[in-house]
């Protein structure tokens, strides 16, 4: 079996004071529902993890029954930081589970042949990431008001999620994390500090984050077209 962790734990402070950016309306569901749908109907998932804040369980219960998100799920709570709130999924997973899948909860137009595609190569690497190759020209700035240096775009990668590996991958990794005392920004540096290679996977559709107000129109379209 296989199973999904959604991290919904998150403030998203980037949209303002008191927006809760994970329930949004966009595409006539909460942002957080179309991301749950998603693996709701992947074929290759058979548990849902959901990490959420504390007191935001009977919500999420709610959207379950409003949006007929049947697939077996359960709740956890999140952390004080992201990599915190990875972990408590990833220990909530089944025994009987062989790979996982890590997804923002903000993350609402992943493709389920994406998903699939991860959960594939993970089998096979051990590790596999969402990601597109960067197309716009890329400058370092040591000071945020100058061009440092360039970098050669052909070599560069945005990571999204999913990020999905071997359970028994995941755990290694995020333990060292945590045994090292480290902050990490998604899973995937977490498999760098243990020797473990990633396998990028190209979607041929935008996969984009709500992070700002301005990204929930684009979204809209393209969850329209879905």
């Amino acid at each position: 079996m296989n199973s999904a962790i959604i991290v919904a734990a998150g403030q998203g402070t980037r949209m303002g004071p008191g927006v809760d950016k994970l329930f949004l309306e966009v595409a006539g569901r909460p942002v957080v529902a179309h991301t749950w749908q998603r693996f709701n109907d992947a074929p290759g998932i058979g548990e849902i993890i959901l990490v959420v804040r504390d007191g935001m369980q009977t919500a999420f219960t709610e959207l379950a029954r409003a949006f007929n998100l049947a697939k077996p799920h359960r709740f956890v709570v999140g952390g004080a930081e992201r990599q915190d709130s990875v972990w408590n999924g990833v220990t909530a997973i089944s025994p009987q589970s062989e790979i996982v899948a890590i997804q923002d909860g903000a993350r609402p137009c992943t493709s389920l042949e994406v998903i699939a595609a991860t959960l594939a190569a993970a089998l096979e690497t051990g590790a596999a990431v969402a990601a597109q190759a960067v197309t716009d020209t890329i400058k370092e700035s040591n000071d945020a008001h100058t061009i440092g240096q360039h970098l050669d775009r052909a070599k560069l990668w945005a990571v999204q999620t999913p990020q999905t590996f071997r359970v028994a991958v995941i755990r290694r990794a995020l333990a060292e994390v945590r045994r090292r005392g480290l902050h990490v920004t998604d899973d995937t540096a977490a498999c760098e500090l243990i020797g473990q290679p990633v396998r990028l996977v190209a979607g041929a559709q935008p996969n984009p984050k709500v992070t700002l107000p301005a990204d929930l129109p684009y979204v809209g379209l393209l969850l329209a077209g879905m």
